[in-house]
């Protein structure tokens, strides 16, 4: 062994690996800095499927160019991932995958969770944490859905029950 192997753990629910439309936060922390954050979801937009966040982890951090968009994010701040520490808090499923749906059902309920993601990267915002990503979407926001959706988050990102008085 050589000196510089290090010993990992990592722990998780299985229930993260279950396919449908998530939400996701990673909250990344180079060394000796304050915390990034990267908002995103599953689904995708190119095809029917609705992958796991878990799945989803492990190309957000790969080399595939048309997956990897947390490690790019990192690059604009000059950052290597091997130099941080990561975090993922998951919601989810919000929608249920479903091979068997036509095109059409697939993309409402893509558009549902793309309008929440839309949202909670601004909420993030408002409430001060440093969000990388942009994301866009210009689909309707059921409000009631997004109340419930901050109030999860809310448990892990205190400062979101700020902005929801």
């Amino acid at each position: 062994m050589t000196t510089s192997a290090v010993l990992h753990e990592l722990q998780f629910d299985g229930s993260i690996l279950r396919r449908g439309f998530w939400l996701y936060v990673w909250e990344v922390t180079p060394i000796g800095q304050m915390p990034l954050y990267y908002v995103g979801r599953t689904g995708d937009s190119s095809s029917t499927n609705a992958q796991s966040p878990f799945n989803r982890m492990g190309q957000h951090l790969g080399f595939a160019e048309n997956s990897n968009m947390l490690r790019k994010y990192l690059g604009h701040y000059n950052l290597e991932p091997q130099a941080c520490t990561f975090r993922l808090v998951g919601l989810g499923p919000l929608e249920q995958e479903s091979k068997a749906i036509e095109r059409a059902e697939h993309d409402k309920r893509r558009d549902v969770v793309a309008a929440l993601e839309k949202a909670l990267a601004g909420a993030m915002r408002d409430a001060g944490y440093r969000v990388m990503n942009e994301v866009s979407s210009r689909k309707a926001l059921n409000s009631a859905r997004f109340k419930d959706v901050l109030v999860a988050f809310a448990e892990k990102f205190s400062a979101l029950g700020q902005i929801m008085r």
